[in-house]
């Protein structure tokens, strides 16, 4: 019976599981049983160490890879030290990465740019009417 929580599995049963699948006495389908993993968790173990040689969980390769890579924010760098006005759908365009609005946005925030307008006329010393 397959474990029925997605979890991590540990270094130590990774192990376990590449040691029974070497003594070659046992099938991959036999090893999930006796383990409680899926078929197609020793099947990408199995090719997880002959890829890399490693077996350790590979977290920071798993989601949505970002589109705005090193390239684009040392581009958003220069643009807005060329000209500070441009709007995020201006820099975007100016890219030429589909993305959404909020991307630019984030990127900008996480290299602590500020894209918005300051405006240079005082405010008005009208009160609230």
């Amino acid at each position: 019976m397959a474990c029925s929580i997605m979890s991590t599995l540990s270094i130590d049963l990774r192990e376990r599981i590449l040691v029974a699948y070497d003594a070659e006495d046992s099938t991959r389908e036999e090893i999930a049983k006796r383990f409680m993993v899926s078929l197609g968790m020793v099947k990408k173990l199995i090719q997880q160490r002959k890829a890399t040689g490693d077996i350790a969980p590979r977290h920071k390769f798993s989601g949505r890879k970002k589109k705005i890579t090193a390239d684009h924010r040392q581009q958003l760098r220069q643009m807005i030290a060329d000209q500070a006005d441009l709007t995020l759908d201006q820099m975007r365009v100016a890219l030429g990465v589909e993305c959404t609005l909020q991307a630019v946005h984030y990127a900008l925030k996480a290299m602590g740019l500020s894209y918005k307008k300051r405006l240079l006329i005082r405010p008005s010393k009208i009160g609230q009417t």
